[in-house]
This record gives C-alpha cells, sequence and structure tokens, in this order.
C-alpha cells in the first residue's frame, strides 16, 4: 500500500473499500440529509472516480429523494450499520467515501465546505475550507 492508496471499512470490518490514487476533491457536507444520516453536524467525505474504488462485503444502499429531485444514494453494512461511502456501485461515476471510514484518517484534508446554506448554527467549519452554499458547479 503506498500513500496513493487509501483503504477504510466498516465498524466490523465486513465491508471494505480501496481508493487508488488521490482524491478528486475532499471537504464537508452540512446538508441536512448529511446531519441526518451521521447525526452529527456535518459529514466529511472524499471524492473517487467509480474506476478508482473497489469494495469487498456485503453492501445495502438506502436511497432518498431530496427536495430537489437529485437521490442521495448511502451505502452501509448491513452487519454492524458502519456508515461506509456514498454512489452506486456500477452506476454512479464518482463514489464518496466518509473519512470517519478510513484506516489512515491523516490522509484526510479537507478543501472544501458544502450546503452551507443548511448548516447548523453549532457545527463548526474548521478554518480555510473555501465555502459553497450549495454544491459548487
Amino acid at each position: 500500500m503506498t500513500i496513493n492508496t487509501w483503504t477504510g471499512g466498516c465498524l466490523c470490518g465486513a465491508l471494505r473499500y480501496t481508493c487508488d490514487g488521490a482524491p478528486d476533491y475532499t471537504g464537508h457536507c452540512y446538508c441536512e440529509d448529511c446531519r441526518k444520516a451521521s447525526g452529527s453536524g456535518f459529514i466529511p467525505f472524499a471524492s473517487f472516480q467509480a474506476t478508482n474504488f473497489h469494495v469487498t462485503g456485503d453492501v445495502r444502499t438506502h436511497t432518498l429523494t431530496l427536495s430537489d429531485g437529485r437521490l442521495s444514494d448511502r451505502n452501509f453494512c448491513p452487519h454492524c450499520g458502519g456508515l461506509v461511502f456514498g454512489g452506486v456501485l456500477g452506476k454512479t461515476e464518482s463514489h464518496t467515501v466518509y473519512a470517519g471510514s478510513l484506516d489512515n484518517p491523516v490522509l484526510f484534508k479537507p478543501q472544501i465546505a458544502i450546503f452551507m446554506a443548511q448548516r447548523a448554527p453549532w457545527a463548526a467549519v474548521p478554518p480555510g475550507l473555501k465555502e459553497f452554499d450549495r454544491m459548487p458547479g
């Protein structure tokens, strides 16, 4: 494993992933959906191209239709319930890895903060992140 390989998985270890290369972008999402899915003020994430993302183990997907019509697909371990990544395997072009699932959390360095318009007032934003009211462009 090199510094260009990111690995991680769920709480019990039954669902694992490997990401080859650096992420396309990293950040914190403050949308209501991420708050509710995480039980926290935001979800830290890293986005990888699907061709660089490999999964082993059982995966369960929960799909939610958002108020703007987009679909939010979240994948978790059916054994421990650990939330691991976003996107539909074999269908989406990229996957969002939830940084809390990383084996080596030191690799994660957030760059952006998205959906700031929905941020809970008590959710802290680290200094230096480029902020967007919605999903950038």
